[in-house]
């Protein structure tokens, strides 16, 4: 296959069924076998350090350390924080995502090759200790949850968010919950990863005055 046209074409699948996707970016769209176009908004689905426990660790799961996280906030300009469980991170990433909703419902986004991907990294104690990822965007801060349920999910990311509000806002853990209930919304990240799924917690900029 030509190497540019497969640098430009993604696919999604529902089995049988195969959504076979042209990417532009340079118009930012992507387009269907049916004719129907979707902006896109490139994301790694795969980010993530190095969980503590010895052995050889499959990439499809996300956990506490990042990994398949499968998020798609995690688009240019955003920054990630990640725990380090291990000397050195050692960080690894990939899956490149042309365009994903929330859940990834089928199993996959537009699963598509990325030929570049530019990563800043630093090493900060800005949150304080945390457990989970943690995801600032341009209008927003993200707690992400994983576990083996969507309750389980939930709850850590909820969690999260309330370790950050109470950091933040210097309140006690029930005003923090109060809070959260008015200006925090709860969105399932991904249900497909290994019997992993995810839950983030979204606290927009200007929710809270």
């Amino acid at each position: 296959m030509d190497e540019e046209l497969y640098r430009r074409l993604g696919v999604a699948d529902a089995a049988p069924h195969w959504q076979l996707w042209s990417i532009d970016p340079a118009a930012g769209t992507a387009t269907d076998q049916a004719g129907r176009k979707v902006t896109i908004r490139p994301f790694l689905g795969v980010m993530g350090n190095t969980p503590a426990a010895p052995g050889r660790h499959l990439t499809s799961p996300p956990r506490p350390v990042g990994g398949n996280l499968d998020c798609k906030e995690l688009t240019e300009g955003s920054t990630l924080y990640l725990p380090v469980a291990v000397e050195g991170a050692l960080f690894a990433c990939g899956d490149g995502h042309a365009r994903q909703g929330d859940g990834e419902v089928s199993g996959t986004a537009i699963e598509c090759p990325m030929a570049v991907a530019e990563l800043t990294f630093d090493v900060t104690d800005e949150l304080g200790e945390i457990r989970t990822p943690h995801l600032r965007t341009g209008d927003a801060w993200i707690t992400i949850g994983v576990g083996g349920n969507l309750d389980a999910a939930t709850f850590e990311a909820l969690n999260a968010m309330l370790d950050l509000l109470q950091s933040r806002l210097d309140v006690p853990r029930a005003e923090a919950l109060a809070l959260a209930s008015v200006a925090v919304d709860l969105r399932v990240t991904q249900i497909v990863n290994a019997g992993v799924v995810g839950v983030h917690a979204v606290l927009p900029d200007g929710a809270l005055r």
